[in-house]
């Protein structure tokens, strides 16, 4: 019993680490062409796809007094996938979000992982919100989430504690 709760103990440390190093690579990666790129509240969000690698990029957005997150990365294939930071299942715990590992992001919250190349495609179950074509317009240069999509998804960051 007490070597699961050292385990435990462990695995929680790792996960935390693992959150304040993603964090502070966010942090760090930071540019003034982001602030150029994207916009924090009150419009659509706009990212330039020159800047999404393989690398998640962490897209932060504001409705209201309501945090949100756009994840953004480049699939095996090429194509560009985007996704609301939350989960579809585990979102009402407030730590429904996603870090990635490698070739995964995995829900902060159960464990789960997901592979990069199922963003925008699988739906439902403990994976991101995929944000379809329908609510985001591309053109050669950008990625432009819609205002209004964002604020009828802000319910699913209700209880976010991310950051």
């Amino acid at each position: 019993m007490a070597n699961t709760k050292k385990i435990k103990k462990s695995i929680f440390v790792i996960l935390g680490v693992a959150v304040i190093f993603v964090t502070g690579l966010a942090a760090c990666s930071g540019s003034s062409n982001e602030k150029e790129s994207t916009s924090a509240s009150g419009g659509d969000l706009v990212i330039t796809k020159s800047e999404i690698s393989e690398t998640a990029k962490f897209y932060p957005y504001k409705v209201g007094k309501t945090n949100m997150e756009v994840v953004a990365l480049k699939a095996s294939d090429g194509t560009i996938r985007t996704a609301l930071n939350t989960c579809q299942v585990c979102y009402d715990s407030g730590r429904g979000y996603y870090v990635q590992e490698g070739s995964e992001l995995v829900c902060q919250n159960c464990g789960n992982r997901f592979g990069v190349d199922d963003v925008e495609v699988v739906r439902g179950g403990c994976n991101p919100v995929p944000v379809m074509k329908e609510n985001k317009t591309e053109d050669a240069s950008t990625i432009t989430i819609s205002k209004e999509f964002l604020e009828q998804s802000k319910e699913l960051f209700g209880n976010w504690k991310k950051g």
